[in-house]
């Protein structure tokens, strides 16, 4: 086994390579229709829901799914894990495409995409007192860092390359790149920790028309130790895809060890949502098993269970076992946003909201992109590491 990250290699155009182009190629001809049409033919949207799918999950979940950069980030550089270096490059790929599609979800999104670019350059204009300042801000600054954090792997195969302005280009960048990483990673985990606390901060602003029972002052923190044990949980998932997609050996040791830094974050969320539940007096808001209660249940039970299932060292050292309470990590997170921003959020009568099928067709052509750039990155630069290709390589290989 070997902890140098290698390329991949193999063809790009695969079969199921083809299948996610297609599904693509659907989502920018809606997306042309989008800015043709204008965004009331293609979506659910109204004056009661101006957020849908493509914010709720594009973008409060996915970049929360895309936090395992920032997961992984806290355990290698401020807990001073080395053992899981390793990781570190892959879970800020999945960062850096995850929230580069964020990115590109708003873009279709907002009203007027074209005036994005004047957000972080008319600062003057700033609205200071606007929650969605801080996350534009913090976002687009974070995708560039990410972007940034992942360049010496693009850089390392040109250090070597017969073309001479490619080796020129990297041999100049790599000794200046090196001496600012640092602070590009210290940036890094500070710009999470602020935007995804903030994006649990703007539902404060709806007040009584989110549900008791995910209207909290706390809203900001649970978010934020959520995306930190979504991220944990996407980082295992993406390792169990890879090893068997790509025929590589898992990393069952530093996957279970990793599993070790999940369960406190677990047990802290599922600490501060109950507590904070009791002291609001929502407790029989909790037990009164209508839809919406037993929703908060179950984002209860998934956060704990999976945490319960850790502490067991056999479901540590068990690799599906791991790799099922991932899954239950990631939809536990998924449900919360979900339920916070558009399942308990009531704007009033005659209101109602249900995706259209262009915008979930979109939002499927924009995770079909994702999964492409990660196909087209890990096959042809050095990302993945922790264990040799063997013989018989899957099915996107």
């Amino acid at each position: 086994m070997t902890s140098h990250a290698q390329p991949i290699g193999g063809a790009i155009f695969t079969r199921p390579f083809r299948a996610l182009s297609v599904i693509f190629g659907l989502a920018v001809l809606l997306i042309l229709w989008r800015f043709a049409a204008g965004i009331g033919p293609v979506t659910g949207l109204s004056d009661g829901y101006p957020w849908g799918i493509w914010i709720a999950f594009d973008v409060v979940t996915g970049t929360a799914l895309a936090c395992g950069g920032y997961a992984v980030a806290i355990l290698v550089y401020i807990l001073n894990k080395g053992r899981y270096h390793p990781m570190v490059r892959p879970a800020i790929l999945t960062s850096a495409l995850g929230y580069t599609i964020a990115g590109l979800s708003l873009a279709v999104d907002v009203g007027r995409p074209w005036n994005f670019w004047k957000v972080p350059l008319f600062f003057w204009q700033w609205n200071l007192d606007s929650i969605l300042l801080e996350v534009a801000l913090c976002v687009t600054t974070y995708i560039v860092v990410l972007w940034i954090e992942l360049s010496p792997a693009f850089l390392e195969p040109w250090r070597d390359s017969p073309v001479m302005p490619l080796r020129r280009a990297a041999r100049t960048v790599t000794p200046i790149l090196d001496r600012a990483l640092l602070w590009f990673i210290a940036l890094g985990m500070l710009l999470p920790t602020m935007h995804q606390s903030s994006i649990g901060g703007l539902m404060m602003l709806t007040a009584g028309k989110v549900d008791p029972l995910w209207q909290t002052p706390v809203l900001p923190l649970l978010f934020l130790v959520s995306c930190v044990g979504m991220g944990y949980a996407a980082v295992v998932f993406e390792s169990a895809l890879s090893a068997t997609f790509f025929g590589r050996k898992p990393e069952k040791r530093m996957l279970a060890a990793l599993s070790g830094a999940v369960i406190p974050v677990l047990l802290a969320y599922v600490v501060i949502r109950l507590g904070d539940i009791i002291i609001r007096g929502q407790l029989g808001r909790l037990f009164a098993f209508d839809g919406l209660s037993l929703l908060a249940i179950a984002e209860l039970l998934m956060f704990l269970v999976p945490a319960l299932v850790l502490l067991a060292r056999r479901g540590r050292m068990d690799a599906g076992s791991l790799f099922r309470t991932a899954i239950v990590m990631m939809l536990a997170g998924t449900l919360y946003r979900f339920d916070t921003f558009l399942v308990a959020y009531n704007p009033g009568p005659g209101w109602a909201y249900f995706p259209a099928v262009p915008e979930m067709v979109i939002t499927f052509g924009l995770v079909a992109l994702e999964i492409m750039a990660y196909l087209v990155i890990v096959k042809r630069f050095p990302i993945l590491a922790g264990g040799e290709v063997t013989a018989a390589a899957g099915g996107v290989k």
